[in-house]
């Protein structure tokens, strides 16, 4: 009986333990997994933030200085040519085609469209001001979804609209993703948004967070 009991509590001893049963007993190594698995995700939003605050800069900087990307060289918004005139003057389709005709080229709609570029692009890199940034960008999103109009198969003059989705395209995927942003306060990770968030004034009107 004494040779058993031995022989029990021996074979006891040299199991090896399991991962689970291990990790229940150093309560160390469960914290320390936990916050690597944690910080991975804020990290992920921070760089998408980053990111989606590039695009709009970088969209700014090039109608501005003409850049010879999008906009060609000399035909930037400094040497006198129009952020707005060459999309919206050539809108060949959907609900407001004529509208976005009559505001092509309009001073009022070069400003609003430069400094909601301008604005969006600032707000996401600092990580400031991220609802106010996902209100208007997403306003500036879907404006730009109504003037491609993916569900049209054809233009107003009855040539094919090359619509990859009739709902889906990359404008509704930026809106989605600055709302995601501003609600998850993206802005604290790689960003001022903590600074940002202690102002008295941000403390006392939320929405400018």
């Amino acid at each position: 009986m004494a040779v058993h009991q031995s022989a029990h509590r021996s074979s006891r001893v040299h199991l090896p333990p399991l991962r689970g049963t291990q990790a229940a007993s150093d309560p160390e190594a469960g914290v320390s997994a936990g916050a690597g698995t944690r910080s991975a995700p804020p990290l992920l939003l921070a760089s998408a933030r980053v990111l989606m605050g590039f695009v709009f800069l970088w969209a700014f900087l090039d109608k501005t200085f003409g850049l010879g990307y999008a906009t060609a060289s000399g035909r930037g918004w400094i040497d006198g040519g129009s952020p707005t005139e060459g999309f919206l003057g050539h809108v060949a389709v959907g609900p407001m085609e004529s509208t976005f005709h009559a505001s092509a080229g309009a001073a009022w709609a070069d400003w609003l469209f430069m400094l909601g570029l301008l604005g969006v692009g600032l707000a996401l890199t600092a990580g400031v001001a991220l609802r106010l940034a996902a209100l208007a960008g997403t306003l500036m999103m879907g404006l730009m979804w109504v003037a491609t109009w993916p569900p049209a198969q054809h233009l107003s003059d009855g040539s094919a609209s090359m619509s990859t989705n009739p709902f889906a395209d990359y404008h509704l995927v930026y809106a989605v993703m600055l709302i995601a942003l501003a609600a998850v306060a993206a802005g604290d990770v790689f960003g001022l948004g903590r600074l940002w968030a202690r102002l008295p004034v941000v403390r006392d009107h939320g929405w400018l967070r």
